[in-house]
């Protein structure tokens, strides 16, 4: 595994370890590389109100934007599962917000082990207001 995928993977796991899952029992964790090639991480936040839970993806992403960060290169999400964890819809929508269609995002299973799709290969019909094509 690169470099910059393990650091991301480590990145991922120290956040999952952190998750609140009382509901599902279901850690997840995620991290983005930012633009700035700093790496920002996020767990999921589950509440007793199952629709303000927050997964970890979007959590990371939005602690890369609280730092001043708004271009995404890299995401990783990770779960306790045998299978590869893939974003949500909702996360996907969110990732497109501020990655380019190229952008790698590296789907792994609890042993670690990841599968990479593009942006674009992930979300193909995006949803977006500006004509920008990144």
């Amino acid at each position: 595994m690169a470099d910059r995928k393990k650091e991301l993977l480590l990145a991922a796991r120290k956040a999952q370890e952190k998750a609140y899952a009382p509901y599902s029992n279901f850690h997840v964790g995620a991290a983005v590389r930012g633009g700035d090639n700093r790496i920002y991480s996020g767990c999921n936040v589950e509440n007793a109100s199952y629709g303000l839970t927050c997964c970890a993806e979007r959590n990371a992403i939005f602690a890369m934007i609280a730092a001043g960060e708004q271009r995404i290169r890299e995401v990783l999400v990770i779960g306790d599962s045998s299978e590869f964890l893939p974003p949500c819809g909702a996360c996907r929508q969110v990732i497109a917000e501020f990655a380019a269609r190229g952008t790698k995002v590296h789907m792994c299973n609890g042993k670690g082990e990841c599968r990479t799709a593009t942006v674009r290969e992930l979300l193909p019909f995006r949803f977006q207001l500006s004509k920008d094509e990144t």
